[in-house]
């Protein structure tokens, strides 16, 4: 893999605008009439929300992520995808490259809610 360029620099009052928690993921259903979009029920410690993610063709069995910790962005606006409203990203990395994407995860268990950052 021959890595993208680096984007240009954003100061860090850019970087403080995004708000990025690790959430528990403890749902993973099929939307139907999507070739790509799998709905992720998330638990953020005082909530859960709708995430959708287009994995649905990159993972043998998308169930295996279920109960897993990953990093989200969380003040996205809703966007309506497939009848379904997403309420935030999941972060994954290798996807932009073309490679098989991972999960971006804390290295051990952590709060449900916690900020990256």
């Amino acid at each position: 893999m021959q890595p993208a360029p680096i984007k240009p620099n954003v100061t860090i009052d850019d970087l403080d605008k995004l708000d990025i928690r690790v959430g528990t993921i403890v749902a993973v259903d099929d939307v139907e009439g999507s070739k790509k979009l799998i709905k992720l029920t998330v638990d953020f410690g005082d909530h859960r929300r709708t995430i959708l993610a287009g994995m649905k063709q990159e993972r043998e069995d998308p169930q295996e992520i279920r109960g897993l910790q990953a990093l989200f962005v969380v003040n996205l606006e809703p966007k309506k995808m497939a009848g379904e409203v997403s309420h935030g990203m999941l972060f994954d990395i290798g996807y932009a490259d073309g490679l098989q994407p991972a999960l971006a995860v804390p290295e051990r268990p952590v709060a449900c809610g916690a900020r990256a950052g």
